[in-house]
Parts: C-alpha cells; sequence; structure tokens
C-alpha cells in the first residue's frame, strides 16, 4: 500500500498505522489527527510518508510525487517570518552601505524593525527557527533575534515602554562595528587563533565609533555596542567595566547574544539545545551576567511552553507537561504516558525543541 507524502498530508488527516521513528521508536499512536505540531515532527525525523485514514475510518493512498521530508525553507511564511526575512535583507544592506562608507538609513532600519515588532506575540524564544538559514549568514540572523529577545527583555525586566524600540535597536545593531573587520576573520570556519581574536574583540569600539553621531539613536544603543561583552565582574572587554558602570541596554543585549549565538548553527560548531543554553546562562549569572535580569529571562522564556514537544538527549519525544519554577530549564515531560522529571533524572536533558 502507497501511503500518503508527509509533504502532501492535510491538516485534519487521521494516522491510519502507527508511526515509527527511523530507530524504531514509537512517534505517533493510529488514530492521531494531524495539526501543524505533529507535520513539524513528522519532517524533523524525516518520515517520509504515513497511512491515513478516510472518512469512513478505512486506510487510503495517495500516489503522487516520491515522498521527500519538506524543507522548512518550503514552508509558507508567517506573517512573523515574512517580516523576519525583510528584515535581514535591511541589515544586510545596511553592512554593504556602511562598507561603502555612505551613511546609515536609520528610518528604513526602523521602520521594518517595528514592522516586524508587531508580531512580537507570535514569536517564542526558545522555538524560533529562521525558515532560511545560511552558516554564512549567521551575525545578520544572530543581530535580528537579538533584537527581538532584547525587545521582550526589556518589557519583562520593568524598563518604561519609551526605552523597548531603542533596546531592539542595540540588539539589531551591536555588532556593526564588524563593517570594520577582516572579512576572511568574520567567516573564518574554525576558532579563531589568538590575534585574530583580539582584532574581532575589536568591534566593540568600532561600533560606538560608527553610531556616535547618528541622532535617531540614544546613548543606551550606542553604549551596547561598546559594552555588549562587558561582564559584571569587570572580567569583559574592551574596559573591563564592572556593573555599576554596563548599561541597563548592555547587560539586557549580553543575555540575548549569548543565547542565540550558541543556539544557531556556526561553521565550526552546531546550534546547542535552548534548554542547555539557559543552564549555562543561568551558571554565568553568578558574575558574569546581571542575575536579576538572567532569572527574569529564564523564567519567562520557559513559562509559556507547557506542551511544547521536546526530544531528550536519549532520543525519546515527548511533551513538556509541568515546568517547576525552582528547575525551569528542568521540566516534566510525559514519553508515552510515563512522567520523566528532568530536574531528578540529571543524566537527561532537552536536546531539541520541536515544537
Amino acid at each position: 500500500m502507497v501511503a500518503v507524502a508527509v509533504a502532501q498530508l492535510k491538516l485534519g488527516d487521521k494516522i491510519g498505522e502507527d508511526v515509527l521513528t527511523p530507530l524504531g521508536g514509537l512517534l505517533f499512536h493510529k488514530g492521531k489527527v494531524i495539526t501543524p505540531k505533529e507535520l513539524d515532527i513528522l519532517q524533523a525525523f524525516l518520515v517520509p510518508a504515513v497511512v491515513v485514514e478516510n472518512s469512513n475510518g478505512d486506510s487510503k493512498s495517495v500516489e503522487g510525487q516520491p515522498a521527500q521530508p519538506t524543507s522548512p525553507s518550503l514552508q509558507p511564511a508567517t506573517p512573523l517570518q515574512q517580516e523576519y526575512e525583510k528584515m535581514i535583507e535591511v541589515l544586510r544592506k545596511l553592512f554593504s552601505t556602511y562598507v561603502a562608507g555612505q551613511g546609515m538609513p536609520i528610518m528604513d532600519i526602523r521602520v521594518q524593525l517595528e514592522k516586524l515588532l508587531g508580531y512580537i506575540a507570535d514569536y517564542k524564544v526558545l522555538t524560533f527557527a529562521p525558515r532560511m538559514f545560511q552558516e554564512r549568514d549567521y551575525l545578520l540572523h544572530n543581530n535580528v533575534t537579538s533584537a527581538m529577545t532584547s525587545y521582550l527583555i526589556a518589557q519583562w525586566v520593568g524598563l518604561p515602554q519609551k526605552d523597548w524600540m531603542q533596546v531592539a535597536l542595540a540588539g539589531l545593531l551591536k555588532d556593526i562595528g564588524n563593517v570594520r573587520i577582516d572579512r576572511s576573520i568574520l567567516s573564518k570556519p574554525t576558532p579563531l587563533l589568538a590575534d585574530e581574536l583580539e582584532e574581532m574583540k575589536r568591534h566593540t569600539v568600532l561600533g560606538y565609533q560608527l553610531l556616535k553621531n547618528v541622532a535617531a539613536l540614544n546613548e543606551g544603543v550606542k553604549l551596547a555596542a561598546l559594552q555588549h561583552h562587558e561582564k559584571v565582574d569587570g572580567t569583559g572587554y574592551p574596559l573591563g567595566i564592572d556593573a555599576s558602570q554596563i548599561h541597563p541596554y548592555a547587560k539586557i543585549v549580553c543575555i540575548a547574544d549569548i543565547f542565540h549565538a550558541m543556539t544557531l548553527n556556526r561553521g565550526y560548531r552546531k546550534a546547542v539545545s535552548p534548554y542547555l543554553v539557559l543552564e549555562q546562562i543561568q551558571s554565568d549569572a553568578f558574575g558574569k551576567l546581571d542575575p536579576g535580569y538572567v532569572r527574569t529571562f529564564v523564567e519567562k522564556v520557559t513559562q509559556f511552553h507547557n506542551g511544547t514537544v521536546v526530544r531528550l538527549s536519549d532520543d525519546r519525544v515527548g511533551e513538556i507537561v509541568f515546568s517547576d519554577r525552582t528547575h525551569p530549564t528542568r521540566p516534566w515531560v510525559s514519553i508515552d504516558g510515563k512522567i520523566v522529571n528532568l530536574a531528578t533524572e540529571r543524566q537527561l536533558h532537552i536536546k531539541e525543541v520541536l515544537k
């Protein structure tokens, strides 16, 4: 019997036979109704086809194209994704314009950023992924995602509303100094050598110099470009200042930058589970990051995700059913009717957020 290619499934279709992972694990029971979440999981596991039931409850098959997993980049873009992709192109053009020595099109940047943030309610920090991502565009994606995340953190930590857009601009423009860094260093597919790392660190000072005379940006945006690699214990760069001298914008942007730097693929390192990244950020809160901002960030991004489908480090797939506020990165996960408490089963962790 020929099954229905995953690319041809329709929302509301009911699965006619149990669906297994390539390793033989149970992914879905017979009778499961197809929703966008189920489609994402099938594609994540590269399931080529499934058997579905017709309206009479009989199994049916559909002749069609050879079954191939659908690439996320080929799926229709949501309004958030559409504006995100436009923001990427605006930022790409900005970097090119600055290389040519022209002025900053700040109004174009702000207008598109406002359009993107108009869909911020649809943005979920832990599960958002660009539809179209190429490693050479890592910096562009890091900056745009950092802008969205910084905008949310600014709200969550209680900054006045007048600061929210400026904080988002700080996240977006934090790495503008990289336009003055050697391209061979920016695109190097392996970890940087010591002298290359020192050159890369110059992007903070260069970024401040590029932004300092832009009247439409407040001082916090400019200082965020300079200070977003400073640490509250004084061990950061370029100035080695401590918490009392780091601007609040820079403290926020630093958290967003670290999170997205670790959860996006790079030429020399693959993306890390967002839950493991949150644990690393929690660890860094002791002496490196603002502890209050970190606590708020971790609580907010994890409390919205009961019902999220995740893959554990042992490749089992389950659904988050409870998040303990004392262990926000280690929720309870239901797998085939059994609860796995990650707070006690420390040998396991969430490897991937599927949906």
